[in-house]
């Protein structure tokens, strides 16, 4: 990272509720509050690290609007609604300065349909294939290296980073944010058992994303049997996800890294499912549901339940479990005692 903040230019941007101290410094960079140097910027955004803000050496430290304590000398504390939404704001802010908007046009090595529709507005990196019947949208950058099959719709302010790949006839709003390597439309894992063989069957439906997705790196979502795959506005998914033929993902979904979702399954708004999670197909995970990382979910979710283990239980009773677990050695011990003890008093009758 490459920027440079004065106290005063940080004031203008978080607008903080207050200030308490100041400081000359310069911000040049950030950093957690036990790493931070005199030159960067801090914050607490979990309760759990509210020690450490009396010892950090940062000169700036974005901190909760309730907060009590004092800065130390050439220090500033920014006291905000939300440290961690600040942050993010600031991060927009250098995220625009170190990697500044393409201009607009068609790079000279990309490959283009004379039947595709591109805005005037959009950017078209090098050595991208846009094939007949595309439309892209007003404003959307679409990286290098990235193919778009034919019939596709992408709408405006769209994000592709380098190497994205869309089937042919994928649905895209607006404001959508796909990272390197994401492939959207690949065809469903759909074969039947016949006469001793693994009969492929077509997959001729679509994958449909909505307004303000993100989409992280290298994963995958494929296009339905039939109908559509498809992903509600505000969702965010972490990279490594791969969600199966014909799933229906609603708005606002968390979905983290190296989770599995297996076809025809339906998530429900506000699910959360923590890292390596897998859920089986035909299933309905319902509105508000989490699941813990390396859940296994064989079964239908109750909304707003939390779950944990594989194959999952209600979240508590696993972490109940998981105790009783580490007391098995010690339980098999005392059988094995008590049944010694047991042939002892036989043989003495």
């Amino acid at each position: 990272m490459t920027f440079a903040y004065s106290s005063a230019e940080l004031q203008a941007i978080l607008v903080p509720v207050a200030v308490r101290g100041a400081t000359s410094a310069v911000i040049t960079g950030i950093a957690a509050l036990r790493d931070a140097a005199p030159w960067e910027l801090s914050f607490l955004g979990n309760t759990k690290y509210k020690p450490e803000v009396a010892a950090t050496r940062a000169s700036i430290v974005l901190l909760p609007a309730d907060y009590v304590g004092a800065p130390a000398a050439d220090q500033a504390f920014f006291l905000v609604e939300n440290p961690s939404a600040a942050l993010a704001s600031l991060c927009a802010r250098i995220e625009q300065a170190l990697w500044p908007r393409s201009e607009a046009g068609i790079h000279a090595s990309a490959v283009i349909d004379p039947a595709a529709q591109i805005d005037p507005s959009a950017t078209v990196g090098p050595l991208c294939v846009i094939e007949a019947d595309v439309v892209i949208g007003p404003r959307t950058i679409i990286g290098a290296q990235s193919f778009i099959g034919r019939g596709t719709r992408i709408g405006a302010d769209c994000w592709f980073m380098a190497g994205v790949h869309l089937a042919t006839q994928t649905l895209v709003a607006d404001r959508v944010r796909l990272h390197p390597g994401v492939v959207l439309g690949s065809d469903g894992f759909g074969y039947d058992s016949s006469s001793g063989k693994h009969l492929k069957i077509p997959q001729v439906g679509q994958v449909v994303i909505a307004d303000d997705v993100e989409i992280g790196a290298n994963t995958t979502i494929d296009r339905a049997r039939f109908s559509r795959t498809s992903v509600g506005a505000g969702t965010k998914i972490d990279n490594l996800v791969m969600i199966g033929h014909n799933v229906v993902i609603g708005r606002h979904c968390i979905i983290c890294a190296q989770v599995g979702i297996s076809g025809s399954t339906t998530l429900e708004d506000y699910v959360v499912l923590g890292g390596q999670a897998g859920v089986a197909g035909h299933l309905t995970i319902g509105k508000g549901a989490k699941a813990d990382g390396q859940t296994g979910i064989n079964t239908t979710v109750a909304p707003g339940t939390f779950w944990k283990g594989s194959p999952c239980v209600p979240y508590q009773l696993e972490q109940r479990i998981n105790v009783l677990r580490q007391r098995l050695p010690d339980l098999f011990r005392k059988v094995d005692t008590l049944a010694e003890e047991l042939a002892e008093l036989k043989k003495g009758n």
